[in-house]
C-alpha cells in the first residue's frame, strides 16, 4: 500500500522540535558502555514530568484481588530484592528516517539505553495481593497527566495476566544502583523486558487486576501499526532485532560525515532483541551489497545487548557506507529498508554510516 503524503508543515515542525527539546537519545558513542550512565540513557516523556511526595504516595493495588494494597515505598523497598540488566528502546526508535515524515518524537535510531534495574518482581506483589479468577489483564496506571487527541488521560497500559505474572518484570525503585531520578519514574516504575519503552509505566500510582480487555487511549490508539487512520491496528510488543555501530573516526559537525585515515578500523557495537538472544551480527562497508560477520561477545542475559565488533581494512582512500544489521535466535534479522506506517514505529533499518577514509 502507498503510503499517504506527509502533511508536515513548518507547524508540526515545530511542535516536533518542541518535543525533542523535552527528550533526548543515546549519544551513539555511549555504546562503549556495557551499562548505559544514567544520563546518558534515552528518555521520552509523554506529557509532564510529575512531582511526587513520596511521604504520601502509596502504590494502590486492586480491582480483581482478595486484598486491596496500599504500600508506602518503604514497603515497596522491604519485598524481596533482585536486579536485571535490561535494554530498553522507544517504539518510535527510528521515526525520523521513515520517508513521508509521520509526527511525533523525531527519533533517528538512538532511543535506547541499558540500565542496572533494581526492585522486586510484580508477581510477589499480585500474588500478595490475591488475583481472582477470572481476571484477564493488569493494567498500570502512572502520575503523568495530558491531553491527547482531545482525550485527558493519566499515561496507562495494559499486561495480560500471563506477561504480568513473568518472573523477569519489575517493580523497579532503583536504576544503575541508585534511586530513580524524577525523568526515568521516581519513586516508582514497571520494567517489561523485551518489551518497547511504552510498557514500562513510569512513576506508577495504581495496578488494577481487571477481567476484560483493558481500552484505554495508550492501549487502543496509541502504540499500534497502521497504514491508515481509522483501523484497528496491530499492537506492539516486543522489540526487533536492532544492532547499532559507534561511528568511527571523527565527525564533520553538522553533517555527521565521519572522516578516519587509511588503516585498520575497528568497527564495534551493540545488538539487541526482544525476541531472545542475538546470534549473529552482520557487517557491510559497501552500502549493503556484501556482509561479513562480526565477532560477539558471550551474552548472559537475553534482555540485555551484547558488544560486537568487526576489523575493517579498508583498501584505498574514498568515500564508504558501512552498515550493520543483527539476527536473533527466533529467525528475526532487521530489514535492509523500513517498513511505512502512520505512527513511524518499529522502524529497525539497518543503521548506515557514511565515512571518508583519508584526509576532510
Amino acid at each position: 500500500m502507498r503510503p499517504p503524503a506527509s502533511s508536515t508543515g513548518p507547524e508540526q515542525v515545530l511542535q516536533d522540535l518542541e518535543l525533542a527539546a523535552r527528550n533526548h537519545a543515546l549519544p551513539l558513542e555511549a555504546l562503549r558502555y556495557p551499562v548505559t550512565p544514567v544520563g546518558l540513557h534515552y528518555v521520552l516523556t509523554h506529557y509532564d514530568i510529575p512531582r511526587v511526595d513520596v511521604g504520601g504516595w502509596r502504590l494502590r493495588v486492586g480491582g480483581c484481588v482478595r486484598h486491596e494494597l496500599a504500600l508506602s515505598l518503604d514497603e515497596v523497598r522491604s519485598l524481596p530484592f533482585v536486579q536485571a540488566r535490561v535494554t530498553m528502546e522507544c517504539a518510535g526508535n527510528g521515526r525520523a528516517l521513515l520517508e513521508p515524515r509521520t509526527s511525533g518524537q523525531p527519533w533517528l535510531q538512538e532511543a535506547v539505553g541499558t540500565a542496572e534495574w533494581g526492585g522486586t518482581p510484580l508477581a510477589g506483589v499480585l500474588e500478595r495481593a490475591g488475583v481472582l479468577r477470572p481476571a484477564r489483564e493488569v493494567v498500570f496506571t502512572g502520575l503523568d497527566r495530558g491531553v491527547e487527541e482531545g482525550v485527558e488521560q493519566s499515561f496507562e497500559r495494559s499486561l495480560s495476566l500471563e506477561d504480568a505474572l513473568d518472573e523477569e518484570v519489575l517493580l523497579a525503585y532503583e536504576m544503575n544502583g541508585q534511586p530513580l531520578p524524577p525523568q526515568h519514574g521516581f519513586p516508582l516504575r514497571l520494567v517489561v523486558p523485551g518489551w518497547y519503552g511504552m510498557a514500562s509505566v513510569k512513576w506508577l500510582e495504581q495496578i488494577t487486576v481487571v477481567d476484560r480487555p483493558f481500552d484505554g487511549y495508550q492501549q487502543r490508539m496509541a502504540y499500534r501499526l497502521r497504514q491508515l487512520e481509522g483501523e484497528e491496528g496491530e499492537p506492539l510488543d516486543r522489540m526487533p532485532p536492532r544492532a547499532l555501530m559507534v561511528p568511527p573516526g571523527i565527525p564533520e559537525l553538522l553533517t555527521r560525515q565521519r572522516f578516519l585515515p587509511l588503516a585498520p578500523c575497528l568497527i564495534e557495537g551493540r545488538a539487541w532483541s526482544g525476541h531472545g538472544l542475538i546470534t549473529q551480527v552482520s557487517v557491510s562497508t559497501d552500502g549493503g551489497g556484501s556482509w561479513d560477520d562480526a565477532d560477539l561477545e558471550d551474552q548472559t542475559s537475553p534482555w540485555s545487548w551484547i558488544a560486537w565488533s568487526y576489523l575493517w581494512e579498508p583498501e584505498a582512500e574514498g568515500e564508504y557506507e558501512l552498515a550493520c544489521r543483527a539476527g536473533d535466535a527466533n529467525g528475526n534479522e532487521q530489514p535492509l529498508e523500513g517498513a511505512w506506517n502512520l505512527g513511524g514505529y518499529a522502524n529497525n533499518a539497518v543503521q548506515r554510516v557514511a565515512v571518508t577514509v583519508g584526509s576532510p
